[in-house]
């Protein structure tokens, strides 16, 4: 077994609870880790036996667009995605970061981390 991830994904989005959130958008950052079996490409050295990155970022790039309340429900359905994108996928974990989130004080970033085992 092994970990494909992508750390550190830039979005700027329209994501929140508060109408102005959603209009105004905002600056997020969006960590994925994926459990998988690594063995066929660590011994073929082909593409084929692992998690494609590439893929994974274009999931996490589209439901990025998807405007949405609640940051539970972003990392929700990327990890939907992931896992019917990647059968071979045993779990997926995503960070989600909001900059600078409206609360009243000083807060550089609250972040959501969810995760599904198969």
């Amino acid at each position: 077994m092994g970990k494909v991830a992508l750390e550190g994904l830039e979005f700027f989005a329209y994501h929140g609870y508060y109408e102005e959130e959603q209009k105004l958008g905002n600056k997020y950052e969006v960590n994925i880790e994926v459990d998988t079996d690594l063995t066929k490409a660590a011994h073929d050295d082909i593409l084929s036996g692992t998690v494609n990155y590439e893929i994974l970022y274009k999931i996490v790039q589209e439901e990025m667009l998807i405007s949405s309340k609640m940051l539970e429900h972003v990392a929700g359905r990327i990890i939907s995605r992931a896992l019917s994108a990647f059968p071979e996928i045993t779990g997926v974990q995503v960070e989600i970061s909001k900059y600078n989130p409206p609360v009243k004080g000083v807060c550089r970033k609250a972040k959501v981390t969810m995760s599904k085992n198969r």
